[in-house]
């Protein structure tokens, strides 16, 4: 009934939709059907007070489908829905917008969710000869994040990490070397990712931070402060 982020599925809305139409067409069919002079008297009126539960209930539905649950952002979707986890102005985005971002917006997008957690410095600086680095950002206790963002709709393999694993380190200097891939890891990949202690971030894992969820608390990094 409901899809990934909690959304109504899309054959159920257009149900919906039918239904509606029909209600309002029949209300309509039916006052256009009765005199005019009956109209003009007072019997618009009646046929309003007749149907107001009804109208009651299409706007309780017309709000559900287009209002807390429509999203909107800057570069490609964002938001900052109401909810009872999470505040009101909190960034957060669902999974089928981060799908339907193209690769910069979606490099930006988790750029934004970064900063939203109050990391320092959070930029976007991927593209052509990035050496493996899309996003860059420091924490409160000065460590670097070097983040590298996949937006395959296939899980990422082991060759991507062993790149990563080149330049992350090595070349950028990073603390957190981090890799986040909207549809996940084979095994091989998360096996070379431990043995090499690089921090992946699969789907589960970016739902539960598109959502309004603190990178680290996702993520079960700690603290190094004493």
């Amino acid at each position: 009934m409901f899809d990934e982020d909690g959304t109504l599925d899309p054959l159920l809305k257009f149900l919906l939709y039918a239904v509606i139409t029909l209600a309002v067409g029949k209300m309509l069919w039916e006052w256009l059907a009765e005199d005019v002079g009956q109209r003009i008297t007072g019997d618009l009126w009646g046929l309003i007070a007749d149907q107001l539960p009804v109208l009651l209930l299409l706007v309780r539905i017309l709000s559900f489908l287009f209002g807390a649950n429509t999203y909107a952002d800057a570069d490609d979707m964002f938001v900052a829905p109401s909810g009872d986890a999470i505040e009101a102005d909190v960034l957060t985005f669902k999974m089928k917008q981060l799908s339907s971002m193209s690769a910069t917006g979606f490099e930006q997008a988790c750029t934004d969710l970064l900063a939203r957690d109050g990391f320092r410095r959070p930029r976007r600086v991927g593209g052509a000869g990035d050496l493996g680095v899309d996003i860059t950002a420091r924490d409160d206790e000065d460590r670097l994040l070097i983040v590298l963002c996949k937006q395959y709709q296939s899980p990422v393999g082991s060759g991507h990490l062993q790149e990563f694993n080149g330049t992350a380190r090595p070349h950028h200097g990073a603390d957190l070397p981090i890799m986040i891939a909207l549809n996940g890891f084979t095994q091989p990949a998360i096996d070379f990712a431990q043995h090499h202690q690089l921090i992946l971030m699969g789907r589960p894992e970016l739902k539960r931070w598109a959502h309004g969820e603190y990178l680290y608390d996702v993520l079960g990094i700690q603290s190094t402060a004493q």
